[in-house]
């Protein structure tokens, strides 16, 4: 199998922490940024790493930057920088293109001009931590839309022992139970039979609202 090939334009905190976790996980990656000091930070980590402006359609052209599967921008602070990059990316006709936005406004431009993936870092770990810090049976928050998430809920005294029919989540808070991590073990798709117990850790799906009137009334009720 052949290994999946990543280029991360940018490497600021957000950029170099993606080019470290893909590298780790197997894939390919091309380092691109304007500075040569952060370049040469990533020069023994990245598989290539290269000093390049990304707002330079020939120069990106020149990278080779259409034959990979899927291109990160995670521009820093120039804004401009991170939408000529975006559309120079999707007029070249790279497949997929996740973006860092600044804010909602970046946000909106960003989609227009058709990037694949919009991405909020602080935002989005400033959710995360929240919900962390709120409530002690959430361990981990995923965003899949502005309304509706995956949360790892911990099960504790309140519905430990009792089986996904008899908490019958689904119909009084309408989300689902996708998944449950046991130890070492983790069932997917889990039965209406199967029993939750004390320590299980449950991957619930569901509108953002729902979720957390579950959280409320059932697991800190």
């Amino acid at each position: 199998m052949m290994k999946k090939e990543f280029a991360v334009i940018g490497l600021g905190r957000f950029g170099g922490s993606i080019v470290r976790e893909l590298m780790s996980q197997g894939a390919q990656v091309m380092a691109i940024d304007h500075s040569s000091e952060r370049v040469d930070e990533f020069a023994s980590i990245a598989t290539q790493a290269v000093i390049a402006d990304s707002t330079d359609e020939s120069v990106l052209n020149s990278l080779g930057i259409r034959n990979f599967e899927h291109v990160i921008v995670a521009i820093g602070e120039d804004i401009q920088a991170s939408i000529l990059t975006t559309i120079i990316l999707k007029e070249i006709g790279v497949e997929q293109i996740t973006v860092k936005a600044q804010n909602d406004y970046h946000e909106k431009v960003l989609r227009k001009i058709g990037a694949d993936f919009v991405v909020h870092p602080e935002r989005d770990m400033g959710i995360r931590i929240a919900n962390n810090m709120l409530s002690n049976t959430v361990l981990d928050y995923l965003e899949l839309s502005d309304e509706h998430s995956i949360m790892e809920l911990k099960a504790n005294d309140a519905i430990a022992g009792y089986s996904i029919m008899d908490l019958d989540i689904r119909a009084k808070y309408g989300i689902n139970i996708v998944g449950i991590k046991r130890g070492a073990d983790i069932i997917v798709s889990p039965q209406a039979s199967d029993k939750i117990l004390l320590g299980d850790i449950m991957l619930v799906i569901g509108a953002d609202v729902d979720i957390n009137r579950f959280v409320k009334k059932a697991l800190n009720g």
